[in-house]
């Protein structure tokens, strides 16, 4: 089983260029993410043992996809140094990112700071959006580099655990009090938006700089990493549902490696 056939619609509808193909992969990421978010309309209150292991099994799709699309075919065509340096710088942005974003944005006006639940979980949805900045140019990153095998899977990886962060966003918007299910889906659907203008700045920067693509590859799975160590195994593991959250993460690796192997 090959992607041949992906690959030949892809570019028949989006064309050879890889911003182009960037935009489009984000665009699709995107459209997943609110696919998730749209589960809320039907089924507003998933347990949170379920939760977990959804957003456990993002994670283990994150986990799988730093290494076999992003850090190793970095390697192969930059060398171990520029990825390791990415993979270094990228963590960092996100640690930075991660410690002044809750400060400097205050969702919904000051009902962000009133309380330890309310504040936990916006900072939560922030989380999420923060998630989706690194997947967004990593697929961005992934059509810039010319391999548009590898970026499909990428694409297709994302994608997929997309759906459960988009879902995620939208009950932890009701879990604050906002009852609305249309407002709590908008919630998780404006949550993923910043995965288009990035896989779009991601596809050009390495387009524009082809000797940035191995350095931006690994900036984009220290990101993924970051994000997977700081905030997505932490967030699982607080309710004691240690053990559903482990057998998704297990389980999305299980997924993006048949994907990666197969395909």
């Amino acid at each position: 089983m090959n992607l041949d056939w992906l690959e030949a619609l892809f570019r028949q509808f989006v064309g050879p260029q890889p911003v182009w193909q960037g935009l489009a992969g984000g665009i699709i990421i995107t459209l997943l993410n609110t696919l998730g978010a749209l589960v809320v309309l039907v089924w507003p209150r998933p347990s949170p043992k379920l939760i977990d292991a959804a957003l456990g099994f993002a994670g283990g799709v994150m986990l799988a996809a730093s290494f076999t699309s992003l850090i190793l075919p970095g390697v192969e065509q930059g060398g171990l140094l520029p990825v390791l340096v990415g993979v270094a710088l990228g963590a960092l942005m996100l640690g930075l990112a991660d410690a002044w974003m809750p400060h400097l944005h205050v969702i919904m006006g000051r009902e962000g700071r009133l309380g330890v639940r309310i504040q936990a979980v916006w900072l939560f949805i922030i989380a999420i959006t923060l998630h989706n900045m690194p997947e967004g140019l990593a697929v961005g990153v992934g059509f810039g580099s010319g391999d548009l095998d590898n970026a499909l899977k990428l694409m297709l990886a994302i994608g997929l655990q997309n759906i459960p962060e988009g879902m995620a966003v939208a009950v932890a918007a009701i879990g604050a009090g906002f009852g609305a299910r249309f407002y709590a889906c908008f919630v998780g659907v404006r949550a993923g938006l910043v995965e288009i203008p990035l896989a779009l700045l991601g596809a050009w920067a390495v387009g524009m700089v082809q000797p940035l693509v191995p350095y931006a590859m690994g900036f984009a799975a220290g990101a993924m990493l970051y994000v997977l160590s700081d905030e997505i195994v932490p967030e699982t593991h607080r309710q004691g549902h240690e053990r559903a959250a482990t057998f998704g993460l297990m389980l999305g690796v299980i997924v993006m490696l048949f994907l990666d192997l197969s395909l």
